[in-house]
């Protein structure tokens, strides 16, 4: 057995053994909350920070190269498990500060194959992507990453366009308009499906923090043609009376 599978076959050792026993109600509740895209999708209910201790022990025990963390990555992302996925993901990010162009266009093949819910998704580019991308000197490849996975024919890879692009605003508490709203409009082609309206809601909705005036007078000008839900998310921030306008039939 090489390295890279005894790291595999122990990080899926130790997240099993620390499976929390739920009862049917919590595994429901779960279940409806993640909303999985395929019918045998495993959900072991682990909390975040002990996936993080597990994933942080494993990568202390063993020695691994860069190159051994993205076929670690694969195969743990290849799982239906989601907590397998997490731990693939958080541990190719202990080797961020070798992450590239390559990195980015990992994700992508691997995602479009195997990521079935809004949490992979949401996580990768909050936690992951999005702080690479936001780094000095990443500013063209940022852009490329957005512009070009906005156009995936998958839906996770197109909503963590939207997710990468609202976390670098948040990076940099400042926006380029013209791209947040073409990317908002190129969106609008797929608003029959919620999780692409929810991460058009979330985009605006994160906008409206450093420019309330900005995406205000966005909404207005367009709430006769935007999905209510896509009104309802991205207004939250915005004040009371100006929700109000907003959502007014």
């Amino acid at each position: 057995m090489n390295n890279v599978e005894k790291i595999s076959k122990e990080l899926k050792k130790i997240l099993k053994e620390n499976a929390p026993v739920l009862t049917e109600a919590q595994q429901t509740r779960i279940y409806k909350i993640l909303n999985p895209d395929i019918e045998n999708y495993v959900i072991y209910g682990i909390k975040f920070p002990l996936l993080e201790q597990i994933v942080k022990s494993t990568f202390n025990t063993f020695s691994c190269s860069y190159e051994e963390a993205k076929e670690i990555f694969k195969i743990m992302i290849g799982t239906n498990v989601e907590e397998e996925k997490f731990a693939g993901l958080h541990f190719l990010n202990k080797f961020k500060k070798q992450f590239s162009s390559d990195t980015i266009d990992l994700f992508r093949n691997e995602y479009a194959q195997y990521c079935y819910t809004w949490s992979l998704c949401d996580s990768t580019c909050v936690r992951v992507l999005g702080p690479f991308l936001g780094k000095k000197g990443n500013e063209s490849l940022a852009k490329k990453t957005v512009d070009e996975w906005s156009n995936s024919e998958y839906i996770w890879i197109r909503r963590a366009s939207m997710v990468i692009l609202l976390k670098l605003t948040m990076i940099k508490k400042d926006f380029d308009e013209s791209h947040v709203f073409g990317i908002v409009e190129k969106m609008l082609k797929y608003s029959e499906q919620p999780y692409i309206e929810k991460g058009i809601g979330w985009l605006l909705k994160t906008c409206s923090k450093y420019s309330p005036e900005l995406i205000y007078n966005y909404l207005m000008n367009n709430k006769g043609t935007f999905p209510r839900l896509i009104l309802r998310y991205a207004s939250e921030k915005l004040s009371k009376e100006r929700r109000s306008s907003i959502l007014k039939k």
